[in-house]
């Protein structure tokens, strides 16, 4: 496994580099360019057939901005800077964790204070001239491909929300263990509780951009699922515990061609730092499994491909609206809780049954989706036959005259 980025290159090039990024991180950060490019796509697709439309925005050059709004930034700004400085100055020492170094006092305070200077000087500057367009209004159109990224942004930082108050709520006592390190680790980010949480956030969010969220959910469908099968690689390929059972079954003799790895994985090296110790391993991840396990991940990741190919056909030939979203809902929800039998994880007592979170989510999920596709396809052909009847009318009316 490869805990850092550089662990994956010296593999895959023999190239030492020294590279505080971890894989886990770099695989999420991926998920994330990734998934905004196929929800660009797919909202300029959705404009195109006349099911979005784009919006004006007025702006007002000569209105300048508060103070209570411009000091936020100027406080971001400088602790960006403060970090981001610090860290080019104490690169080796970030290197070694850069986790505890971002949440340390470590940093740059001439940086820091630079910044914050140039920023205010830069604001007042601003406030005076902005005087010379007063009354001035522009319009501008805002197209809905054009609030992709803020789309994204309110996406993430909700699936992180929602991810760590699930992952808390599955492992309540290791978070009493260390609260801070539960808090601000990469580790133990589980999929449905930023699922569940974003979803409501960019309901609210379509209300705010004016723009219609049944389409829009719809063009999130092959953008989350294109984003889990990157984001289930950088599980597999730091080894962050997010693997299933031990296997010991012999590998069948139609599944020969299979590497061993894709079967059953010790996890060497996995940056769960669990396992027993790897004989003359020097370092900070030197550990493996005691027995080798299967690598769910790799399985997600490899159905969910698939899942978001049939998405990404039928999303052309499908024409009411949420269909998408409630078949993406029942695909995932049907690999979740059919891997969750080969997959380790907390088990919970419900009317007498002991099941995962997951399992009782990715449930809830196929139901819920399988009610989306009903009701939504009900009222499309509702909505459709008003309009065919209202288009029959017309017809006759203009039949008489």
């Amino acid at each position: 496994m490869f805990p850092k980025l550089s662990d994956l290159i010296y593999y895959l090039t023999g190239s030492q580099l020294d590279l505080p990024v971890q894989t886990y991180g770099f695989f999420l950060a991926m998920a994330f360019v990734v998934s905004g490019f196929t929800l660009r796509a797919e909202l300029k697709r959705k404009e195109r057939e006349g099911l979005l439309v784009s919006r004006i925005r007025k702006t007002y050059p000569g209105k300048p901005f508060g103070w209570l709004e411009i000091i936020p930034g100027i406080i971001l700004s400088s602790v960006i800077g403060w970090k981001l400085f610090g860290i080019l100055f104490q690169y080796r020492h970030f290197a070694e964790n850069p986790r505890r170094f971002i949440f340390s006092l470590d940093g740059s305070i001439s940086a820091l204070i630079t910044i914050a200077v140039i920023s205010f000087a830069y604001h007042l500057y601003k406030r005076v001239t902005s005087k010379n367009n007063a009354g001035l209004v522009l319009e501008e159109i805002i197209h809905p491909y054009q609030n992709t990224w803020n789309i994204m942004i309110v996406g993430i930082v909700s699936a992180i929300i929602g991810s760590k108050l699930f992952d808390i709520f599955d492992n309540f006592g290791i978070f009493l263990e260390n609260p801070l390190y539960s808090l601000t680790s990469f580790n133990g980010l589980t999929f449905y509780g930023g699922f569940i949480v974003t979803v409501i956030a960019l309901m609210l969010y379509m209300n705010v951009v004016k723009l219609n969220w049944k389409h829009v959910i719809d063009s999130t469908a092959p953008a989350i699922m294109i984003g889990y099968v990157v984001g289930r690689l950088g599980c597999h390929f730091s080894g962050d515990g997010c693997w299933g059972i031990a296997n010991t079954l012999t590998q069948p003799h139609w599944l020969a061609w299979m590497p061993d790895w894709l079967w059953a994985s010790d996890f060497p090296h996995n940056v769960a730092n669990r396992g027993i110790p790897i004989p003359g391993c020097m370092g900070s991840n030197c550990r493996m499994l005691e027995r080798p396990v299967f690598p769910t991940s790799l399985y997600e990741s490899g159905i969910s491909f698939i899942s978001f190919g049939i998405l990404w056909i039928m999303r052309l030939r499908v024409k009411a609206p949420v269909i998408m979203f409630g078949l993406f809902m029942i695909f995932n929800g049907f690999e979740r809780f059919f891997i969750e039998k080969i997959r380790v994880n907390n088990k919970h007592s419900v009317l007498g049954l002991h099941v995962t979170q997951a399992e009782i989510i990715s449930t809830l999920l196929i139901l819920a989706g399988i009610a989306v596709i009903v009701y939504f396809t009900r009222a499309h052909k509702k909505a459709m036959k008003l309009t065919d009847d209202h288009t029959h009318v017309d017809d006759n009316l203009e039949g008489r005259e």
